[in-house]
């Protein structure tokens, strides 16, 4: 699919009012995408497992207006107008109005809640516009009933993209796939897809415990660290990584090889952290106990054989990676070795879950 498709024609009806609810997840990315283009083109591919507990829900109710003047909208963040957070909505919007033309035509009251706890240091822009865009999607959807399922969901995630790149993978799928390559049939930069080759059922199940190391802002924007790999040294090398590691993961996710999916997501974690640390001006987003988590989990790993391994985000918190059959002894060494170093002993165990669901009220 391309621009084109996403663009719609004429609506068959224009409802006056109504409302509607989705639920969405965050992800986690194995191979990670760090640099883009304009407008939120990816530098590199990437892939990563949905979640399931860390969640966003959002309701947008929308009431026609007399004159299509402009965008209107409220933002009820947790019950409480949240105005910080609406120039992002209102550039949001203003990015996908052409594939979107009714937007000018109604009010918004947009509701947006989180499952985890707020300023916990999990990102919330990919769940959150990914579940902005659906709403905004089935909305569209009652303008045009004659609409696919595939060409829905493909355009939610390419809208949820020109809100946060990684929001287009919090759509559909357990495991899913966004940038162009050619070893991907029908993959895009201009969207996320679920992946298209075998996954061994230890995957499907996999277990995602999130360390909260630190739950405060971060001192430099995922934003601002993609626009460091412009002119970064290394930029291309890591390009190259990236596509290179996607074709490696094929055999290693059809086989269930635990050993060289640990080698490849922990390198992947650690180049990631190292762009940061050789941009200009370069910067670190770990904390000393993400090191400390992170040596004790190569230390439980070589002293038991259990097949952990942590990923990281732009961020301090740690990502513990490991099969659901090891859950009980994982979240006993979680609990007794690594909750010392979470900010306030506080972690969310997760799991892959299958995608974002819509809520009927």
């Amino acid at each position: 699919m391309t621009e084109k498709d996403f663009l719609p024609g004429a609506y068959q009806k224009m409802p006056e009012n109504g409302k509607v609810t989705w639920k969405a997840p965050s992800n986690i990315a194995l191979v990670k995408y760090w640099g883009k283009r304009p407008v939120q083109i990816p530098a590199n591919p990437s892939i990563s497992f949905t979640l399931d507990a860390c969640a966003t829900t959002t309701s947008v109710t929308f009431e026609k207006k007399e004159k299509n003047d402009g965008f209107s909208f409220d933002l009820i963040f947790e019950g409480k107008q949240k105005a910080d957070f609406k120039p992002k909505i209102q550039t949001f919007l203003e990015r996908v109005e052409m594939y979107l033309p009714f937007l000018k035509a109604y009010h918004f009251t947009i509701e947006t809640s989180n499952s985890f706890p707020h300023s916990s240091g999990i990102a919330s822009s990919a769940s959150g516009m990914a579940a902005l865009s659906l709403c905004l999607m089935d909305i569209e959807k009652e303008l045009n009933s004659s609409m696919d399922e595939a060409l829905f969901h493909a355009k939610a995630s390419y809208l949820a993209r020109l809100g946060s790149g990684s929001a287009c993978r919090s759509i559909k799928g357990d495991l899913v796939q966004w940038g162009a390559h050619k070893n991907i049939p029908n993959s895009s930069d201009l969207y996320g897809m679920e992946y298209p080759f075998k996954v061994n059922p230890v995957f499907k199940s996999y277990c995602d415990t999130i360390l909260l190391v630190h739950k405060g802002q971060k001192k430099v924007s995922s934003t601002v660290g993609h626009q460091l790999m412009h002119g970064h040294p290394y930029a291309e090398n890591r390009f190259e990584q990236a596509f290179s590691n996607l074709d490696k993961l094929k055999p290693i996710l059809a086989n269930g090889d635990l050993e060289e999916f640990i080698k490849l997501v922990e390198s992947e974690a650690l180049t990631l952290h190292a762009m940061m640390m050789t941009s200009m001006p370069y910067f670190m987003l770990m904390k000393p106990d993400t090191l400390e988590i992170i040596n004790k989990i190569w230390e439980y790993r070589e002293a038991t054989k259990t097949p952990v391994c942590f990923t990281l985000d732009a961020g301090a918190n740690v990502h513990l990676l490991y099969p659901s059959s090891d859950k009980e002894k994982v979240q006993i060494f979680i609990k007794d070795e690594l909750a010392e170093h979470c900010e306030n002993g506080q972690y969310i165990h997760d799991q892959v879950g299958s995608g974002a669901i819509k809520i009927n009220d």
